[in-house]
């Protein structure tokens, strides 16, 4: 499907949804949102939002998609699943777990390699030549997330493949259980280097970003918010309307999101 076709279709959902919302009263059940941790500062801006509209405040979980999903597969309570990658997703759609249906993925983010701030380096142009190892020095290591379990891991391994430097860098990765846990070991100094997303690095006054992953390293970032089946109601849908409506969708933006 092209990218005008799918944004349309998103537009049509999102419409169904909106006017479910609007017609009904405001949502004062408690309801709980499994986002990534990329995703928290957007999204308690977003739960700011929702509670002026005189709705309950939302209840938040984040952590690496993996984790969240699996937790969902154990029976945890979510009304509303936002992972940082399609795959997991796919995992619970194909699992049963999640509202196949209800799936969009209206915002997307960028990946960047950061530095502590007081770290010489300047900014970067990332391409095939350009040297990590070397930047990172005879015993500095990489922090990113964990490439099997959280998706900014995922997509550093394809950029660090990319640039054919995956073999050296792989044994000097050291594996985060989130994108927050990585860029935390870049803030304090114990890695020299960091693969996060553009919008966290954003938040953070202790690192800097030194470069920006080419499009064509990686698959491109996209998060997808999808009800949870077990939970599916009137309330869910009403979150997950806002989640994806043109309010929430300024405030990512705000953030650093890109958005269609």
């Amino acid at each position: 499907m092209s990218l005008s076709r799918a944004f349309a279709a998103f537009l049509v959902f999102l419409a169904s949804l909106t006017g479910t919302a609007r017609a009904q009263a405001p949502v004062t059940s408690t309801q709980t949102v499994f986002a990534a941790a990329s995703m928290s500062d957007a999204l308690r801006k977003v739960n700011d939002a929702w509670v002026a509209h005189g709705n309950a405040s939302l209840q938040f979980n984040f952590a690496a998609s993996s984790t969240l999903i699996r937790q969902i597969d154990q029976s945890a309570k979510a009304a509303v699943f936002i992972s940082a990658d399609e795959r997991w997703a796919d995992w619970g759609i194909e699992r049963g777990l999640l509202v196949k249906s209800s799936r969009v993925s209206p915002i997307g983010n960028r990946l960047v390699l950061i530095a502590p701030n007081n770290s010489s380096l300047t900014r970067l142009d990332l391409t095939k030549t350009t040297d990590l190892v070397a930047l990172l020095g005879r015993n500095g290591r990489l922090a990113t997330g964990d490439p099997a379990h959280v998706p900014v891991g995922r997509y550093a391994e394809q950029a660090l493949t990319w640039m054919n430097q995956w073999t050296a860098i792989n044994p000097r990765l050291a594996r985060a259980d989130s994108v927050r846990s990585a860029m935390l070991l870049v803030e304090r100094g114990e890695a020299p280097l960091g693969i996060v997303y553009e919008t966290d690095a954003a938040v953070s006054t202790r690192v800097k970003i030194v470069g920006i992953f080419p499009k064509e390293s990686h698959e491109a970032v996209t998060y997808p918010f999808v009800l949870v089946k077990a939970q599916d109601s009137p309330d869910a849908r009403a979150v997950l309307a806002f989640l994806i409506g043109p309010e929430a969708l300024e405030i990512y933006r705000s953030f650093g999101f890109t958005t269609p």
